[in-house]
């Protein structure tokens, strides 16, 4: 006897993960932007779901702003060797600097929800600071190896670069552009034979 079998549970479970993806990647550009709607009808509405499809896999605003934030710390992490396997270290550092800039930016979005979730311990801060660092940490061992950065800095002073940067830029009123700022750190954290090398090349 011939049993024939259904692929509907396996395109369900597949449409699922779809579902998800699109409503991490819309989640993510919503609380990225500023001037964007954060309230999970509008994420669903732009996601092409329906709100029940949204709530089926995030029941709570805190349930998708904690898969958000998670998302974004695995992007920069797992980044940083991606990165590394295309191009030479000084440039992953600067594409590198553009992913923290859009995590920042994420993750000021997430500002009337982070608190709670960090005090619940459902977001561990040292965690992700560990996490970073050592993603960092991996560009700059890969560019003192390579001899195309500097081999006297640490992952804590460019990650105090970069805060201190993204802070001073998003300022209102401030003259100078994030990207320009960017370029003259990564300036400073190449080595000396490197410096006349763009940071586009490679």
């Amino acid at each position: 006897m011939i049993r024939l079998t259904s692929s509907k549970p396996r395109a369900t479970r597949a449409d699922a993960a779809r579902n998800r993806e699109q409503l991490l990647e819309v989640a993510t550009r919503v609380l990225a932007s500023p001037d964007a709607e954060t309230s999970m009808r509008a994420i669903a509405r732009e996601a092409g779901v329906g709100i029940a499809t949204l709530y089926r896999h995030f029941p709570t605003r805190e349930s998708l702003v904690e898969a958000v934030y998670r998302d974004q710390v695995i992007r920069l992490t797992s980044g940083a060797r991606d990165l590394l396997a295309d191009v030479a270290p000084a440039v992953a550092m600067r594409r590198w600097m553009d992913l923290f800039g859009n995590w920042i930016a994420t993750k000021n979005g997430m500002l009337d929800t982070l608190p709670t979730l960090i005090e619940s311990g459902a977001v561990g801060h040292a965690q992700t600071r560990d996490e970073l660092l050592n993603a960092i940490s991996t560009i700059l061992d890969a560019g003192r190896t390579a001899g195309d950065l500097r081999p006297d800095v640490t992952a804590e002073e460019v990650a105090a670069c970069l805060i201190g940067i993204f802070t001073v830029a998003h300022q209102s009123g401030h003259a100078v552009t994030t990207d320009r700022l960017l370029d003259i750190l990564l300036d400073g954290l190449r080595s000396c034979a490197d410096r006349g090398v763009s940071r586009r090349s490679a």
